[in-house]
Formats: C-alpha cells, structure tokens, sequence
C-alpha cells in the first residue's frame, strides 16, 4: 500500500511534498520506522537556511573588504602625513649650510638661526696644548729618584701625587701622575733615548691659559729636577707651547683657545685646522641649505605617488582581471581625493606673482596623475626667491600646510574616516547578530519538523501494522464456494 502526504511548513512559508512507501524493510527507514526523520530533516533546514546564510556571508565579504580597505586608506595617508612634516613650517626651511673655500685651512657648520654671507678668514696660528720634555735620568726609567709629593697644574685646576718607595722611580711617577684624581689633563709618558729616560708631560687642553706647572714638596731636593714654572724652566724643554689661535674674519682679528670657534660667527661653528697661505685667505660661505630642501620636495613628491597607487588600487578598476577596488564608488575616497587635488593644484599668495603654484617651481603632473620634478627649474626657483618657495609649501594657506590640516581631520577621531569606520563596525556586528539569529532560527525550525515528522512516522508505523494485520486476517478467512462448485 502506497501513502502519500503532504505537510506545510510555517516556519518556512513553503510546502514540502513526501510520498512515503509503507513497506517492510523500506529504503531509509530504521528500527521499524517509515521515515528517515533526521535527514529528511536534514535537509528540510539546509534548504530554508541556505539562501539566507548566503545573503549574510557575501554582505560579511563586502563590509570586512570594506573595512580593510578603510584600514589601507589610513596607512596610506599617515605615511603620506609625515612627508608634510619636513615643509609645513617655516622652521622646515630654516636650515643653513656653511661652506669653505679652502676645506685643508677651514670647515665649518651651520645652526638654523645663522645668517647668510660670505666672509674672508685668515688663519694665522693654530690653537695648541703645552708639552714638556724633562732632563735625562739614568737608567731606563726604573732607576729610584726620590720620594715626596708632586703638585701639577693644569691652568686653574690642580692636583697633588704622592711619591713613596713603591712608586719613586720615573715609571712609577709617570704611573702615578696618569692616575691620580682630580688630573684635569696631563698626561705623563717616559721616553728612552741614547743619553738616558725622559719623562714627557702632555696638556690635553689646548689655549694660552692652559700652561703646565710642576712644584715638589719633600725634606729634600730629590724631585726637583721634576719641577716647572714660569720662573722655572730649566729642568724641561718646552716641546709644543700653550697658544690661543689667531684669525681673522673679514678683517676683524680674533683669538680662541681652541681650533674650534663657535660665536665668532653667529650661528656658525669654525674648524680650524692649518694656518692660511700668505695672501690666500679662505672664503666662508654661509648659505640655505637647498640641497636638504631639494630632497624633502623630492620625498613629498615621491610620497603623493605613493598615495596615489593606493587611491587607484582601492577606488579604481583593474580591466586586466575585471576587478573594481573596495572602494569604487565610495563618496569617502572621492572627497579625500577632490580636497588633496584642491589643495596641490591651488595658487598660494606667496609674495612672489612667479613663484606660487607647484608647477611655477617645477612640479608638474604627468598624464597618469603622478607628480614628477624638474630638478632644474626647481634649483633656479630655489636660488632666485628662496622665501617664496618656503611660503608656497609652509605658508598659513601653504600646499604642505594645507595638506596636513586635512590629513590630521580625516585621521582624527570625529573625522570622516573615523566615521566609515565606526559604520562599518555597526554593520559588521548587525550581520554578526543575523547570522546568530538564523542560526536560533534554524534550531527552533529543526526541533519543530523532527517533533512533527517523528509523529507522522509513528502514525504511518501504526498503519504499517495495522494493514499488515489485516492482511493476515483476510487471509486467513474460509473461502467462500459458489452454488455451481457445490
């Protein structure tokens, strides 16, 4: 016997039609029963919940491809931001170099605050540290010389050096003086030579106040060959002197203690290091350092094509594999861009009717959008109105000023990207939470179908066993003979 059913789903909204064949050892059924409930079950969800899981998983793609696009969008313009940072102000362009003519007499540097000009400086002496070479002494340096104490100095500063019976020879003293404390810079060495040891006293400060002296106190005359000073001079010959340097600069003499001179120009730091030919001055040249603003316009430049390629690859289409960026279309991308082009291709009040326009300097877009320097053009903008070029980039309505303002906006919290992405945060965690509803969803309609199709399976395994009865019955009955037969 053949039964057919047909059941409606409200869960669903759909109706399901299962033609069930009652008959012992049926296909699927288990344990005596008619219908496989659990697949048929099965595949009752799949069917309900499939094209909604669908729908929600490729909205999850596009808003999680969205997202990251968002997050690319960001890198890109705070890595573009930093470029801005070495032409937003007018600090940026504050950068000097100084220059010599002759680098074996004279180097020099430059502070931000210095101020351009070219100068002659002629170096007469060089700043030098006193050394003295002592008498000889018998021996080789181990030979005793007597016991007492040694006071040195160093211009102002002084220092005393015991001299017992474990230190007393010229090594030992030579030992002794290096180490001991509060030495300003004397350095003491001993010599050999052909007529016996000599011990070697060496300032590490150069400058004419910087003179050594030497003074001994003992019970009797055994340091005194060791001794120095002005009124004393005898016991050591005078190898280097204790001198000031001596130069001028555009005519106006000066003097340092050391070969290195700051103050003399302001902002600017000498180094001397030989003294001038006779009638060959050097030439200082203190300047703005273009060179160092020529590479920062270079690396803004580099960084905005940088920043273009993202703004293509996110917003553009690729015919090559038919595929369109996450953000194509995107009002966000769109106005990030609109306001940037406004803003390079804009004409900056910088004092100068030549100079206000990225192009006037050298700056000039390429037929893909690309930004490319002509490095000549630039240098000669440069030269002639340096101030000019400063205001176009660093200006209160300067390009790089400009640029930063609205990178900062959009990066900061309130801001447009800050917005998108706390919209596409909502509508990640809404899909999140429809996904697990339908999954609820689909539990409740699980449990309804097997409750429903498990007591349609024990009514069909009673008809079962209803019909098999009577089918055991009817055969069973008497036969009933016809009047002919009988």
């Amino acid at each position: 016997m053949t039964v057919s059913s047909v059941s409606s789903s409200p869960d669903t909204g759909s109706s399901t039609s299962q033609v069930v064949s009652i008959a012992n050892g049926s296909s699927g059924a288990a344990g005596g029963s008619v219908i496989d409930v659990s697949t048929l079950v099965s595949e009752l969800v799949a069917a309900a919940q499939a094209p909604q899981e669908q729908l929600i998983e490729n909205q999850t793609t596009a808003v999680t491809a969205q997202i990251s696009a968002l997050g690319q969008l960001q890198g890109a313009l705070s890595t573009f931001q930093s470029s801005l940072s070495a032409l937003d102000s007018a600090a940026a362009f504050n950068s000097q170099t100084a220059s010599s003519s002759n680098t074996n007499v004279l180097t020099a540097t430059a502070s931000p605050d210095a101020t351009a000009g070219n100068y002659s400086v002629t170096i007469s002496q060089l700043a030098t540290a006193q050394q003295l070479l002592s008498g000889a002494f018998a021996g080789d340096g181990t030979g005793t010389v007597g016991t007492g104490t040694l006071t040195l100095s160093l211009g102002g500063s002084s220092f005393q050096v015991n001299i017992n019976a474990g230190n007393d020879t010229l090594d030992g003293i030579a030992a002794a003086i290096n180490a001991a404390s509060g030495n300003p810079g004397i350095t003491a060495t001993v010599l050999q030579g052909t007529d016996g040891a000599h011990l070697v006293l060496s300032s590490g400060l150069t400058g004419a106040a910087n003179t050594i002296t030497v003074s001994e106190s003992d019970t009797g005359d055994a340091l005194a060959k060791l001794t120095y000073g002005t009124s004393n001079t005898a016991n050591y010959t005078e190898q280097s002197p204790a001198q000031d340097a001596s130069f001028t600069i555009a005519g106006v003499p000066a003097t340092s203690p050391s070969n290195t001179v700051s103050g003399a120009v302001g902002g600017v730091t000498l180094s001397l290091l030989a003294t001038t030919p006779a009638g060959s001055p050097a030439t200082l040249t203190v300047a703005s350092d273009t060179s160092n603003i020529e590479s920062n316009i270079a690396s803004f430049v580099s960084a905005y094509n940088t920043l273009l390629g993202t703004f293509n690859t996110l917003g553009g289409y690729d015919a090559s594999t038919s595929t369109a960026g996450p953000m194509m279309g995107s009002g966000l991308l769109q106005n990030v861009q609109s306001q940037m082009n406004e803003a390079l291709y804009s004409i900056v009040p910088t004092g100068s009717p030549t100079y206000n326009s990225l192009a006037s300097i050298g700056i000039t877009t390429n037929s893909d959008g690309t930004l490319s320097v002509n490095q000549t053009t630039l240098q000669n903008a440069l030269s002639t109105d340096f101030s000019a070029v400063s205001a176009l980039f660093s200006g209160s309505s300067g390009i790089a000023t400009t640029l930063n303002t609205q990178v900062t906006g959009e990066l900061a919290g309130g801001g447009a990207l800050s917005d998108e992405g706390n919209t596409l945060t909502q509508q990640e965690n809404a899909l999140t939470t429809q996904s697990n509803n339908l999954n609820t969803q689909m539990a409740a309609l699980s449990a309804s179908l097997t409750q429903q199709y498990g007591s349609l399976n024990t009514l069909l395994s009673s008809l079962q066993t209803t019909s098999a009865y009577l089918t055991e019955a009817f055969a069973t009955l008497p036969q009933v003979q016809s009047q002919q037969d009988a």
